[in-house]
């Protein structure tokens, strides 16, 4: 492994120079990898293993939107593409990839097809972590491992027919064959990890709940949502309002940002924007760092998790979601944003 500094700290992390896909190939030779579910993360990580000469095939509910979409990748009904218990019992590493819902829904029909020797996969560490709540309890005789690429499936596909790589966290939470580790990597590399970190699966669900609700998705859009509506109130327009709030950010700095790092983007902005940005960024830690620390204790707590559990297993939940994402889609601040794009230079 290679040892590397991160702002001081120095990890371990695996990259593509110390486990090659060779490597990779020949640890999983024998084995034939199934991944469970064909949503989020499904279509990139068995994609992905596909391209790179992996045994895999895909086990979906037969008949709806996610079968008729691994149809369309070119995964073929009953040679590469079969029910999720039929996928299971083929299987040696099985890739748990449903939805955290959908995984306590299936685990009762899917646990009989974890016989001794087998590995079970995940990309989240919810259902291990929560047990208690989830039920989701695998065999002693079977390896249990993550690979948590960190972003989305749509990404990890992206990224990967560039020629490029997504970070990866990975576990082993249990290893009953003594090749938990070597899977475990071989998987990472497979999917297309740019390097992977260890990690464990309470760490990497409290991260990622943290995340999730946090600077990645709730947060930014509860920043985004107060900047633009002070904007709209001082009389600027939608136009200005959404340039100045999320366009500038996400086509222009956060890019920097990603390529050199947050000190390289404030050194080549106006002195301005860099005295702006310095002086306020203290206020911004001060009013968020409370925020943060009660929605880490709610995760740590388990209360996030019952929350997910409860909410998303309701008969009518998928029409609360719609009605909320609709809300979302058609604020002002969201609809300006998609005249906008409609205005970049690429689609004009």
């Amino acid at each position: 492994m290679a040892k590397i500094n991160f702002g001081g700290v120095v990890e371990e992390v695996v990259t593509r120079d110390e486990f090659p896909m060779e490597k990779a190939r020949e640890v999983l030779k024998s084995e034939t990898i199934a991944i469970i579910g064909y949503g989020v993360q499904g279509p990139g990580q068995s994609l992905n293993l596909r391209d790179n000469g992996f045994n895999v095939i895909v086990g979906q509910r037969k008949g709806g939107k996610s079968w008729d979409k691994a149809v369309a990748d070119g995964w073929v009904p009953d040679k590469t593409l079969f029910e999720i218990e039929e996928a299971a019992q083929r299987a040696t590493i099985i890739q748990y990839l449903l939805s955290d819902a959908g995984q306590i829904e299936t685990w009762p029909k899917l646990k009989p097809h974890l016989t001794a020797g087998k590995a079970l996969y995940f990309s989240h560490g919810f259902g291990i972590t929560f047990s208690e709540q989830t039920h989701i309890i695998p065999p002693a005789d079977v390896d249990v491992i993550l690979v948590a690429p960190k972003g989305s499936g749509t990404s990890l596909r992206r990224l990967f027919i560039t020629g490029k790589g997504l970070n990866s966290s990975y576990a082993v939470y249990q290893d009953a064959t003594g090749r938990a580790r070597e899977r475990c990597l071989s998987l990472g590399i497979g999917v297309g990890s740019g390097y992977l970190f260890e990690t464990d699966f309470k760490r990497e669900v409290y991260s990622d709940l943290t995340g999730e609700r946090g600077s990645l998705m709730g947060c930014i859009q509860g920043i985004f949502q107060a900047q633009y509506d002070v904007l709209r109130k001082n009389g600027h327009s939608p136009s200005e309002a959404f340039n100045e709030t999320v366009e500038e950010l996400t086509q222009s700095l956060m890019p920097l940002v990603a390529e050199n790092g947050m000190d390289w983007m404030y050194a080549n902005c106006s002195t301005t924007a860099q005295r702006g940005a310095l002086d306020w960024r203290h206020k911004f830690h001060a009013a968020t760092l409370p925020v943060f620390e009660e929605l880490y204790q709610s995760v740590a707590s388990g209360a996030e998790a019952k929350r997910t559990i409860e909410t998303c297993s309701k008969p009518d939940y998928r029409e609360h979601l719609n009605a909320e994402l609709a809300q979302l889609r058609e604020s002002e601040m969201w609809q300006a944003g998609a005249a906008v794009r409609k205005l970049r230079p690429e689609n004009c």
